[in-house]
């Protein structure tokens, strides 16, 4: 379980194929602080940590993530946002992030406006993927509030610190983003879906 909160952004230093598995060496600041079999979210994506050197760490992606998420675009030298699994006694200062993304999402706009940025996505809609106006949203790992909810679009306002401390200053308008949707909101779309049939 995870807060969308991000405190450190990684560097992917290797990337190794095996069958259809990927394994990602990545460095951060952390990584002697981790422990074998720990779960970690990167841009979201909930992965188990495997091997750890000095400082770095791997862990390993199956076919089916990297169908689901945006891990195949991954290159040596991309950063990423890496959060460590919430501590149960700790503030939740984001919102409940399971590390399981939904489907992916497209940049579609970049705005700045008076020292912050709106960033707008574009995303395939579904029944069970709900917005609304002022809810939570996960974009790469990062908890957000929901601006100007439409039926396959949304935006986020980020903030300059949220800017410099995530990979947000690095994305582009083109670029694939994972999203995870709130759970709340997708248990009561199960729900109302299965009581209303």
């Amino acid at each position: 379980m995870f807060t969308g909160i991000i405190k450190n952004v990684g560097t992917i230093t290797n990337i190794e194929n095996e069958g259809s598995n990927v394994h990602f060496t990545i460095n951060a600041d952390f990584a002697n602080k981790l422990a074998i079999d720990e779960s970690v979210a990167h841009n979201g994506v909930c992965l188990t940590v495997v091997y750890i050197k000095d400082n770095t760490f791997t862990v390993t992606a199956v076919k089916e993530t990297l169908l689901k998420t945006n891990l195949g675009d991954w290159e040596i030298g991309t950063q990423v946002n890496l959060e460590r699994a919430m501590i149960y006694n700790a503030r939740l200062d984001g919102h409940i992030v399971q590390g399981h993304v939904d489907k992916t999402g497209k940049c579609i706009g970049i705005n700045e406006v008076g020292g912050s940025w709106y960033f707008t996505f574009e995303y395939e809609s579904s029944e069970e993927h709900l917005l609304v106006d002022k809810g939570s949203i996960c974009v790469n790992g990062t908890s957000l509030t929901v601006v100007n909810p439409l039926d396959n679009q949304f935006s986020v306002a980020i903030i300059p610190y949220t800017y410099e401390n995530t990979i947000f200053r690095n994305i582009k308008v083109g670029d694939t983003v994972n999203l995870e949707f709130d759970i709340i909101g997708k248990y009561i779309a199960k729900y109302a879906k299965l009581y209303t049939n």
